[in-house]
Order: C-alpha cells, then sequence, then structure tokens
C-alpha cells in the first residue's frame, strides 16, 4: 500500500471512530458526573484522535518532513503524559483486562513516535523510513485503543448508581 493512501485511511478511519465515540458519551451521561470515567472516556476519545492528527499531518506536505515531525511530536508529548497519568490513576484497581494492564506499551508507542519523530534515522533499525516506521506504530495505537475501549464498555457497573463496581482479583 502506498504510503499517501495508508495514512489517508487512517486518518478518515480514527476520525470516523472520534464520532462514533462522541455518540457512545451522549448516551452515558453518568461518566460525566464520576471522574475515573471521565478520564477514562477522554483516554478513550484521544487513543483515536491523536493517531487521527498524526495521519493528517503526515499528508501535508510529504517534501517538508518539519510538519509530521512537529505534530508527531506535540501528539506524541501529548499521548505519552496522558497515558501515563491514566496508568497512575488505574493503579491499584482491581477491575483491570488484558489491555488495561498493559496500558503501559501505549506510552512505550508513543515513546517510539516521539524517538522517530525528533531522531528519524532510527528508522533503519526496521528498514524503513520514519514514516513507515510510524505507521506501524499507529497501527499498534489504534489496535490498543480498540481493546482498552472495549474493556471501558465492558467494566461492571452498579445498576442502581451508574459508578463502576471494582471487584478485587478480576
Amino acid at each position: 500500500m502506498d504510503l499517501a493512501d495508508f495514512y489517508s485511511l487512517m486518518s478518515i478511519t480514527c476520525f470516523t471512530l472520534v464520532g462514533l465515540w462522541w455518540t457512545v458519551v451522549e448516551r452515558h451521561p453518568e461518566w460525566k458526573e464520576d471522574r475515573t470515567r471521565r478520564r477514562l472516556a477522554g483516554g478513550v476519545y484521544l487513543s483515536f484522535l491523536l493517531p487521527g492528527l498524526m495521519s493528517t499531518f503526515a499528508q501535508v506536505d510529504a517534501g517538508n518532513p518539519l510538519v509530521w515531525r512537529t505534530s508527531f511530536s506535540v501528539a506524541a508529548v501529548i499521548g505519552l503524559v496522558t497515558t501515563l497519568r491514566l496508568v497512575s490513576l488505574e493503579r491499584g484497581e482491581g477491575y483491570q483486562g488484558l489491555f488495561r494492564r498493559f496500558r503501559w506499551l501505549v506510552a512505550l508507542v508513543y515513546a517510539v513516535i516521539l524517538l522517530l519523530a525528533l531522531v528519524p534515522p532510527v528508522a533503519s533499525v526496521v528498514g524503513g523510513t520514519p514514516l513507515q516506521a510510524a505507521s506501524i506504530a499507529l497501527i499498534l495505537l489504534v489496535v490498543m485503543a480498540h481493546g482498552l475501549t472495549w474493556e471501558f464498555m465492558m467494566e461492571p457497573e452498579d445498576a442502581g448508581t451508574g459508578a463502576r463496581v471494582v471487584h478485587k482479583g478480576e
């Protein structure tokens, strides 16, 4: 697949997922009242928005790497900081599925994207260009975002209050 086609498809997909997520959030007003659920819902939002933005900026000017490198750097820092905050927020929580237990891997992928943007020759390790290597990282981000979204949506709630039910050992 041509790299321009990939980034076009990735941006369309991610922005579609952002729109679908807005619909889901709109149907769950109780999430706005629970600080943890609000932050986790925001994390889902960013997990689709940031790869969408990076993919869009990757298409702006193929001849000017400063555009994609700057946008990838900014998005990766935002993703890294946000992810580490969510990892910290969830530390000690009882209910954590496989993706939430390994959310720190999302931070690692953002760190790789940041490294690729700041030091593009690092991409030679995987035998490609920096934008090719970053495309693999974006695929990984979206796959992990899907898993995290699924776990967030399937988390048990107290039927009476809508609050999260935390069961130790699940």
